[in-house]
Order: structure tokens, then C-alpha cells, then sequence
């Protein structure tokens, strides 16, 4: 492991302690090691649209939407190589949600995406997309986060 030291000016100092109280972090450090696998990943993902991604799409939608349930279902099964699980839950009488976990190259499973999200009667829809790349530590190749160990 190497250590880093960094010079900061006391506004953001300040902010980055407001981060790690807020969301819990044990120390400076783990805090940093997040910020810094979420930024790598995002440069990564850029820098490679066509890898490989691991990805959970959530989204609500109307059910009494004319034939949406069923447009929706349709392109899961068009796109069965992405979409490996889906959760449904009904929030209340016209309304449900969806996660849908995908994998697959970053720039179909964003397609995909935006194509549940654009359906009319989908009335909030995001995309938490990770990219993955192949590490070879031991003889085969593993798909792992792009920016490390999966954090949270």
C-alpha cells in the first residue's frame, strides 16, 4: 500500500469532512479510496464504452399505463443477454417499481436503459452503471469492478 499526502484548502477540507460524517466513513483514507474508485471508473467506462459493465436500473412506472407492463417485459426478453434478475414491487394502486440487474457491454446496457426509460407511463428511471474490467491473478480471467473491490 502507498501513502499519499495532498494539500487542500480549508472550504473543501471542510466539505470532505462534512462527506465522511455523513456518510459514516471510519477514516480520511476510506473516504478518499471511494472517491478516488468511483472517479477511475467513470474515466474507465469513458475510455472504454464497448467493456464490460455490471449495472441496476430502477425505474417506476403507471401499470394502468396501456399495455406498458407488457412493453417492459418484452424488452427484458428482447435483451435477455443483459438483464440477469428483476425485482417488481407495487407501491400503491397505480404505481410500481423495478430493479432490473444487467450486465453486459456499458454502451448496450445504457441503450437498454433508455429505452425502458423513455416508455410512456415510466415516470422516474435511473441507471447505476459500473464498469468491470479482466484481471488475470491466477491463471483465468475474472470480470471485477474496474475502479476495485465492490464498496457499499
Amino acid at each position: 500500500m502507498q501513502r499519499l499526502t495532498i494539500s487542500v484548502d480549508d472550504e473543501l477540507a471542510e466539505a470532505f469532512e462534512a462527506v465522511i460524517r455523513e456518510r459514516g466513513y471510519a477514516n480520511r483514507s476510506e473516504a478518499f479510496r471511494d472517491l478516488l474508485r468511483t472517479e477511475l471508473g467513470r474515466t474507465h467506462q469513458a475510455a472504454h464504452p464497448d467493456g464490460p459493465c455490471i449495472a441496476t436500473l430502477s425505474y417506476v412506472y403507471n401499470h394502468h399505463q396501456r399495455q406498458l407492463a407488457a412493453r417492459l417485459t418484452d424488452l427484458q426478453h428482447e435483451h435477455h443477454e443483459l438483464t440477469v434478475s428483476t425485482t417488481h414491487a407495487h407501491l400503491d394502486h397505480e404505481h410500481c417499481v423495478e430493479v432490473v440487474i444487467l450486465r453486459g457491454p456499458a454502451h448496450a446496457v445504457q441503450a437498454f436503459a433508455d429505452a425502458v426509460i423513455a416508455q410512456p407511463g415510466v415516470s422516474h428511471g435511473q441507471l447505476h452503471l459500473v464498469p468491470m474490467v479482466e484481471q488475470h491473478g491466477h491463471g483465468h480471467a475474472h470480470l471485477v469492478p474496474a475502479s476495485g473491490p465492490l464498496r457499499r
